[in-house]
């Protein structure tokens, strides 16, 4: 992030803490209930999220090195983005071109060829058809016919994206806008390493897992043995970038960062930025690295979703981390102290309460869920999911 824009915002959390102020939508809006449990609703957000969307998998680091290459299935159509010899980014549809099976089967790993199960065609990193068995007794075709399906793909500022559909388009300055990819320009996620992944299967929709992480009002009752510990609640920034945010939360680190001259302060040491990224994403840049967590619904049901948080570290981070060793106390290093904190707060937490709202939404005793006007962030989170959807903008009700 740059230098001035860090500075701006701490100053604007040093200014809250000190007014006891906090950042004001002016007013409350009120989303319906239909929002989380509506099968029309959600119907309507899976094919305009996840099937037509371009979507990021991951981050840079999820593709290491030369002939690496993931599986994705998290959005309909079955995906493989691959890394060739050369180390540049490509996504195909993992589907054989004879008869359509997939042509991998595992999550992750080092290769430069894909072999189907079913028949053996072989294909490389690239998409080409390079062989299949028997040609002779199969019969004459054009290998350049037969290859995988290249679906559109990008791989900036640390981030992979791919659209689900062969024809569709990614377009960077419509996804982030000038600012936000200034922003991330000014970062080195790029560098950022791989290191754990994990998955939290819930019973709620996507989106009120996204809800979780766009206020600190809570911070003071359901994380206070936690995060309350870490972070002063009620206290944050708000920018928006065209569709995505950035919330801005408030560490009490800061209280002591504030003694150091301006020009040594740090955005990661006296904050955790939270970047919500149309439409799914929600990404947190630390001092030793980042969290990564993809909502996803889940069983085509509004009432069901699946979190997947990648942990990545900067080399330097891994280092120090294994220089210093387990503790005895927790049998961790420190970056495994991180993401296991991580989870008992999400995990445990967040989205335990968050399931607990869903049921209420469920039961049909409650019309519409209130966000306050300490709540910016999801102010615009539902106002661009509907604007997004074609719906009409949830009005401000003044208080």
């Amino acid at each position: 992030m740059l230098k001035q824009e860090q500075t701006r915002l701490l100053k604007g959390l040093l200014n809250h803490l000190d007014a006891k102020t906090n950042v004001d939508a002016g007013g409350i809006i009120k989303a319906p209930a239909e929002t989380y449990t509506s099968k029309e609703r959600f119907d309507l957000e899976w094919d305009s999220f996840f099937q037509d969307y371009p979507q990021i998998i991951g981050m840079s680091g999820d593709l290491a090195e030369p002939n690496s290459f993931i599986t994705i299935e998290d959005f309909g159509p079955p995906i493989i983005a691959t890394r060739d010899a050369d180390g540049k980014f490509k996504a195909f549809a993992n589907v054989c071109s004879h008869r359509g099976a997939q042509i991998e089967t595992e999550k992750k790993g080092l290769k430069s060829k894909f072999s189907c199960p079913f028949h053996g065609w072989t294909f490389d990193n690239q998409g080409s058809l390079v062989g299949y068995p028997k040609s002779d007794h199969f019969g004459k075709i054009d290998k350049d016919c037969y290859g995988l399906t290249e679906l559109p793909c990008l791989e900036k500022y640390g981030f992979l994206w791919v659209h689900p559909k062969a024809d569709g388009k990614i377009d960077l300055k419509n996804l982030l806008g000038d600012k936000l990819e200034k922003e991330f320009a000014a970062w080195d996620f790029d560098k950022l390493v791989l290191s754990n992944e994990e998955e939290y299967k819930t019973d709620m929709n996507w989106k009120l897992a996204i809800d979780t992480f766009g206020e600190t009002y809570h911070f003071s009752v359901l994380h206070k043995d936690s995060l309350f510990q870490s972070f002063h609640g009620n206290c944050q920034m708000f920018d928006s970038f065209e569709r995505n945010g950035r919330l801005i939360l408030c560490k009490r680190d800061i209280d002591e960062m504030r003694k150091l001259p301006e020009e040594d302060w740090n955005i990661t040491t006296g904050t955790l930025p939270v970047y919500y990224l149309f439409p799914n994403i929600i990404f947190m840049p630390t001092p030793e690295g980042a969290f990564l967590v993809k909502e996803y619904p889940l069983e085509n049901s509004p009432h069901k979703s699946i979190s997947k948080i990648s942990f990545y570290f900067y080399p330097e981070a891994i280092e120090m981390a294994d220089k210093m060793g387990v503790s005895p106390e927790t049998g961790q290093n420190p970056l495994e102290e991180l993401y296991s904190a991580f989870g008992s707060v999400i995990r445990d937490e967040d989205y335990v309460v968050a399931a607990s709202s869903h049921k209420g939404l469920k039961s049909g005793n409650i019309d519409f869920l209130t966000f306050g006007r300490n709540e910016p962030a999801l102010h615009h989170y539902h106002n661009t999911y509907r604007e997004a959807l074609g719906l009409q903008k949830l009005p401000i009700i003044e208080s």
